[in-house]
């Protein structure tokens, strides 16, 4: 009991370990550059999208924990499993909508999310002229942030004790057995 216990605080502070960087305040910019095709550009040979300004750069604004903070665990598994092709969409908006990558990121994480959402979103921007959503900042007022941490580290504490519980002490053992029985298959 003392081991699992050991290991479910290890895991709580890994986690707020890995959530620090989405309370560093990122130094505010003044001036906007311009990042439209100057800084994005398209290889035809490869067929990729790329920019050499570090600034641009994967990496050079905010990670996978800020997607999650943003809108969800969508964005975050795309970002961990699909990087190569979220980098590119990313570019890809940048090119076409002459934004810095903060921004990009904060579109692509919110369509991602929730596509018709963000589509109907933009086409009020473009049509209707109502206010511009801020994407790239989205959830992240520190109430907000803390309060997400709080809940995400209360759900994944419940489910690894329900997990733990299940296996170790025989709650899953005969489930399969008494599903089949239930549905009258013997297996």
């Amino acid at each position: 009991m003392c081991r699992f216990i050991m290991a479910q605080l290890a895991m709580l502070l890994l986690a707020a370990l890995a959530s620090v960087s989405a309370f560093a305040f990122a130094p505010a910019s003044t001036a906007r550059r311009p990042t439209a095709l100057s800084v994005v550009k398209f290889d035809k040979a490869t067929q990729t999208w790329f920019t050499d300004d570090p600034e641009e750069m994967d990496g050079a604004s905010y990670g996978p924990i800020g997607s999650l903070y943003r809108a969800g665990p969508k964005p975050f598994f795309s970002r961990i499993f699909d990087a190569d092709t979220y980098d590119q969409a990313v570019l890809k908006y940048m090119a076409g909508d002459g934004c810095d990558r903060k921004e990009a990121q904060g579109n692509m994480d919110a369509f991602l999310e929730n596509p018709q959402d963000w589509a109907y979103q933009k086409k009020c921007e473009q049509n209707k002229g109502v206010y511009k959503k801020d994407y790239a900042n989205a959830n992240m007022e520190p109430k907000q942030v803390v309060l997400s941490t709080v809940w995400g580290l209360g759900v994944v504490y419940f489910l690894g004790n329900l997990i733990y519980t299940g296996v170790n002490e025989g709650m899953l053992v005969g489930s399969f057995h008494t599903t089949m029985k239930l549905l009258g298959i013997e297996a």
